[in-house]
């Protein structure tokens, strides 16, 4: 398995990874439109985003998106967010959400993060019960404001 920055030939299974965590949604059926474009465009260009795959052959099994934030905190070192972390249904429980993660913090920490903070929606206990496994700790509480 590789874990490596998508492409825009990865875009459409990510996109089925994303659209349905319940059961493989086929890539082919998505519809990659103009404002998928742009945001992958927008992650692709922007040296503090990583859009990641973990890759088997030409079978994208899970992907996450990184986001480097700078900031004072930390002594001024940066921080990665982690968000819309996904592994294929058919492929869970087999430890592929852990290699990811792994990698993704390995990742952060050879960039010289000092923190690896995520998101979660509330109704995912599954993945509340793996970040923890994880090391990770519920030591805030998000808010968010829809627009």
């Amino acid at each position: 398995m590789i874990l490596r920055t998508a492409t825009r030939a990865d875009l459409p299974a990510v996109l089925a990874l994303l659209a349905d965590e319940e059961r493989v949604v086929d890539p082919a059926s998505v519809v990659v439109d103009e404002a998928y474009e742009r945001a992958f465009a927008a992650i692709e260009s922007d040296r503090r985003n990583e859009l990641l795959v973990l890759v088997e052959g030409e079978t994208v099994l899970g992907c996450l998106q990184a986001t480097y934030i700078p900031g004072l905190g930390k002594h001024g070192a940066e921080r990665v967010l982690i968000e819309a972390v996904r592994i294929r249904a058919d492929r869970r429980g087999g430890g592929l959400g852990r290699e990811l993660m792994k990698r993704a913090v390995d990742r952060a920490r050879l960039r010289g993060c000092g923190l690896v903070q995520l998101t979660s929606n509330k109704r995912r206990t599954d993945a509340h019960r793996f970040y923890a496994s994880l090391g990770f700790a519920r030591s805030h509480d998000g808010f968010k404001l829809a627009l």
